[in-house]
């Protein structure tokens, strides 16, 4: 992923997408590091704001703060678990392209998922502030935005018409919402059993 690439993922995403459909891949490794890289940025953010700044629920509420070790536990098993979800899409993408008439590599799908889940991901710098209404309201900007770039991203990428690129779209898109779901119920049984949050006074 260029920088290059990376600015038109925001500013011309058709453009981008064509260029990510053409450009020659040098491996599944390339792809999977700059995933994982990326996927640093919301437990490191969440690490430093819940440490640093506290989280709080409201404005005016006070903010609580983490342990660091508590805080590097949880941060560590959400990373984990956020590697884990962009593989399954990637995977479940490569595994439904063939009902829809795609045809791509495995690492061409896993470049799907590295540029449509770009934007959710760089949302993860919200964490830096841990306060409820400004995460929420940049992961849920994020969404949107990867949400609109699986749309214009699949049926360029895959080279199918637009019409099975909605319905291809909508099947990732339920995969990508169950994984979500999976993540947080994982998140929440983790934070009642294996890692504890601990609090500051």
């Amino acid at each position: 992923m260029t920088i290059k690439t990376m600015s038109e993922i925001f500013y011309h995403p058709s453009i981008a997408m064509k260029q990510i459909r053409d450009e020659q891949l040098k491996g599944s490794n390339e792809v999977l590091i700059t995933l994982a890289l990326l996927a640093l940025i919301p437990p490191v953010s969440l690490f430093i704001g819940t440490t640093q700044v506290g989280w709080s629920l409201t404005l005016t509420g006070e903010a609580t703060r983490l342990t660091i070790a508590s805080a590097a536990l949880s941060a560590i098993a959400f990373y984990v678990a956020l590697c884990l979800s962009l593989l399954i899409v990637g995977f479940a993408i490569r595994w439904m392209e063939k009902t829809y008439g795609g045809e791509a590599s495995l690492e061409r799908c896993m470049n799907l998922t590295l540029y449509t889940a770009t934007p959710l991901l760089v949302a993860g710098f919200a964490g830096l502030y841990p306060t409820l209404w400004f995460c929420v309201t940049a992961g849920m900007a994020g969404l949107i935005y990867s949400t609109y770039l699986l749309f214009t991203g699949v049926p360029i990428i895959m080279r199918i018409p637009e019409e099975r690129g909605f319905l291809f779209c909508m099947s990732i898109l339920t995969v990508g919402l169950v994984t979500l779901v999976s993540l947080r119920a994982a998140t929440v049984f983790l934070w009642n059993t294996f890692i504890p949050l601990v609090y500051l006074p």
